[in-house]
């Protein structure tokens, strides 16, 4: 909490200055306007300087499901959201999210919804959730919408640990590979070549010299290899950025081997789970496809949807487009036929949503056990290799030496 200096008037035309407690400037003037007081000047207190290091990321996922759930309990519980809003900033130990709380907070006491007031937060409160918390507000069941959004974004939470997990194992060892190979070839391989010179071996065995050669090479051209590798990531990211590029790349991702397979899995369950999520919270079809889409992480999906969704606009069924974009397998069609056809969409897809999820734990298991073999085959190659290559004049010499 802050100090806020403020001059104002009053109803009556009165003019009043003072000083109030507040979290941010947004609190500070909303209160004035609770207390009837058109503020003039607000701005923080001298003396109450606060030094704050900069945000290194978003809100935290697990302070958001904390947040929802808690927030659903205490308005089924009956207190008043601008209470309930108050009572979360006040305990949250996040203090960028505690700053945003309590800045929504201050719109709803000036009398805007909470989806309106969730929206000036897009970085945290994304489309499906204001979506969601619209839905709730309109049909005035917003704490079991508040629920059901909570496990939502608990599974989802789970689901993105779990390929998160299995896509980051592997790049953490190949960068580490690169690094103990970088650095053998930058200091070890080196080393070893000067002994071998300052003994007079000159004829070194073809995979030694195949290795210091390689050596030489590397350290003569760091700079340049350097120079390389930060173009070739500042490409890959804006190439990602790019509307083609990001297709191009996620279509290839869906193409991988073993990867595929898991992203694939990843993506339809995350899909199927927010529409899922979003047909039981009463969101209109068109626009939970079109906010599910965008979910899915997935440029492929969210074309593929786009053009569901347009063919929906015009009165058709969603499987019958489902199926001619060929992205989503024939179970999934058939199941979500299915769901249309009793009028149980939500259930089934929520059905679907929970057999890839089991479909990613087994995957993820799966090329776990088949990385780590691999990936202590590499490593113990790379390093063998360079080892053995250095020790064999090592070995020629020894045999000399016991000749003579």
């Amino acid at each position: 909490m802050a100090k806020f200096a403020w001059e104002g008037t009053t109803a009556d035309g009165q003019f009043k200055s003072g000083v109030l407690d507040a979290s941010s400037l947004e609190e500070a003037q909303a209160r004035l306007r609770a207390m009837q007081i058109t503020p003039t000047k607000v701005k923080r207190s001298i003396g109450q300087i606060e030094i704050r290091l900069p945000s290194l990321g978003g809100v935290p996922l697990k302070s958001l499901v904390v947040f929802t759930r808690q927030l659903s309990t205490m308005i089924d519980a009956g207190l008043p959201l601008v209470q309930c809003l108050d009572i979360l900033a006040a305990q949250e130990p996040d203090r960028n999210f505690k700053n945003i709380v309590y800045g929504v907070k201050a719109r709803v006491e000036t009398g805007s919804t909470l989806a309106d007031a969730l929206k000036r937060f897009p970085k945290t409160f994304d489309e499906l959730f204001v979506s969601m918390v619209a839905a709730g507000e309109m049909g005035g069941v917003l704490d079991t919408i508040l629920q059901r959004l909570a496990i939502y974004l608990e599974k989802s939470m789970k689901l993105r640990g779990k390929i998160r997990g299995a896509m980051t194992y592997p790049v953490i060892v190949l960068i580490l590979a690169t690094g103990i190979m970088s650095i053998m070839l930058w200091k070890v391989v080196p080393t070893f070549a000067s002994i071998f010179k300052s003994v007079g071996n000159r004829e070194l065995p073809a995979l030694t010299q195949f290795v210091v050669n390689l050596s030489n090479t590397f350290v003569r051209n760091l700079p340049f290899y350097i120079l390389i590798l930060a173009a070739l990531v500042t490409g890959f990211v804006l190439f990602r950025r790019s509307e083609r590029g990001g297709y191009i790349l996620d279509a290839l991702l869906l193409k991988i081997p073993v990867i595929g397979d898991l992203a694939r899995k990843g993506t339809i369950a995350r899909f199927t789970r927010t529409l899922g999520t979003l047909v039981a919270s009463g969101v209109p079809i068109l626009d939970a496809l079109d906010t599910a889409a965008k979910s899915s992480g997935n440029k492929v999906i969210v074309r593929a949807i786009a053009y569901v969704r347009a063919r929906v606009a015009e009165g058709k069924s969603i499987a019958g487009p489902l199926e001619e974009t060929r992205v989503f397998p024939k179970m999934v069609v058939q199941m979500i036929s299915v769901g249309e056809s009793t009028g149980a969409l939500d259930a089934m897809l929520s059905k679907i949503a929970d057999f890839y999820d089991d479909e990613v734990d087994a995957a993820v298991d799966g090329l776990t056990r088949l990385i780590e073999p691999l990936v202590m085959v590499m490593i113990a190659g790379m390093v063998g290799f360079v080892l053995v290559a250095m020790y064999l004049p090592i070995f020629g010499m020894a045999e000399n030496l016991a000749r003579q």
